[in-house]
């Protein structure tokens, strides 16, 4: 299937920019559309300077109008949607998630069925399968044992819908009369440079005479490196495009990890930033059922405030469990259906991470000493 294209959502953010970076490497690949709401400018010059053979079209535009998707998908082979609203503390409210993640989502599979694209590639979230509890473990958890999140609260419900509405679009008819192919992947917890969750912790604790706050020392989780989960979207899109590889992968969903080793969210922070001087302090914490039952009492208070007053608490029950749970998944499905091994080992991965944490550091010190500029 010589000379195909593909439109990639999300593009600006912190995946989609990474699998944009490995998409312009794929043979006969004539164009990359890069879609999002905004862009950065130097997200766009990146894009701009990518040393490729193929054409990379920068879109601006949003998920939720029908008639940009459609513009965006005419013409395009494979979709790869990585566009979410990623939001566990309650600050985004409920509707906007539930729009951009199921609505946007359905929005593009009816503009995929419209331009006729026959493969869809979705990023889904390991959030979709819990955990329901704190008390739950999952050690090296698999697809077949069909873990799912029962969990109210916008972003697992809003991802977990999309994710059952693409699997369930596999095999729909497109309007040129061939077939749209579908697969779904669940990243764990991504990290590594550029991550803004990262750099808001490093930030936060840099303002706190270097130490980290503490918030997951219970869990034990496998997060995976950046590098690894977009090349997981191109194996899957490899897939998809290959007749003999594609009924595998069809109407499937996989998990993605790596071999970062399990541990816990407050392990990996310190891991990654200990270079630095950064520390935690674990001197102080409430025991986890303390913690849990604390979260249910002030998301009561703010339910019982909401007619008049918008209150938002600190942290949740869904926080609480989802940073202190012992729920980890292994990618053997990955590595047997997509061909998956991880590109970028734990020992790389924490070094250019570690390294990225330094830049922060250092802009921190010139921001708190301009005459160091």
């Amino acid at each position: 299937m010589p000379g195909w294209s593909c439109l990639v959502t999300g593009a600006g953010g912190f995946l989609g920019q990474r699998i944009i970076w490995m998409l312009v490497q794929e043979k006969e690949l004539q164009e990359v559309r890069a879609l999002d709401k905004v862009f950065r400018p130097e997200t766009k010059e990146e894009f701009s300077k990518l040393q490729t053979k193929a054409k990379v079209t920068v879109l601006e535009g949003d998920i939720l109008d029908a008639q940009c998707l459609r513009r965006a998908c005419q013409g395009i082979s494979v979709v790869i949607h990585t566009a979410a609203v990623i939001d566990v503390t309650g600050v985004i409210p409920r509707q906007t998630i539930l729009d951009v993640n199921l609505k946007g989502t359905q929005n593009l599979l009816e503009a995929c069925v419209q331009a006729s694209v026959s493969a869809f590639v979705f990023c889904s979230s390991v959030d979709v399968a819990g955990p329901n509890s704190y008390k739950e473990i999952v050690l090296n958890g698999r697809e077949e044992e069909h873990h799912e999140s029962t969990w109210p609260d916008p972003y697992p419900y809003s991802k977990k819908m999309a994710e059952k509405a693409v699997l369930a679009a596999n095999g729909s008819l497109l309007k040129n009369g061939g077939t749209l192919h579908t697969c779904a992947l669940r990243p764990m917890y991504i990290y590594g440079e550029r991550s803004s969750i990262i750099s808001n912790i490093i930030i936060s604790a840099l303002k706190n005479k270097g130490i980290l706050c503490v918030t997951g020392k219970f869990s034990i989780v496998n997060p995976v490196y950046v590098g690894n989960a977009a090349w997981a979207h191109i194996l899957a899109v490899r897939g998809l495009r290959d007749p003999k590889k594609s009924p595998n992968i069809q109407g499937q969903f996989f998990y993605i990890s790596d071999d970062t080793p399990p541990q816990s969210y407050d392990d990996l922070n310190y891991t990654l930033s200990k270079e630095w001087g950064l520390r935690l302090d674990s001197s102080w914490s409430l025991p986890l059922p303390l913690l849990y039952w604390l979260a249910f009492l002030l998301e009561t208070v703010s339910f019982l405030l909401s007619p008049v007053y918008r209150y938002r608490p600190l942290f949740n029950c869904h926080l609480v469990t989802l940073s202190n749970s012992k729920f980890t998944f292994s990618y053997k499905k990955a590595q047997r259906d997509l061909g998956y091994e991880p590109l970028v080992s734990w020992e790389e991965a924490k070094q250019k991470t570690s390294a990225w944490i330094g830049t922060l550091v250092e802009q921190h010190k010139e921001t708190l000493d301009p005459k160091s500029q």
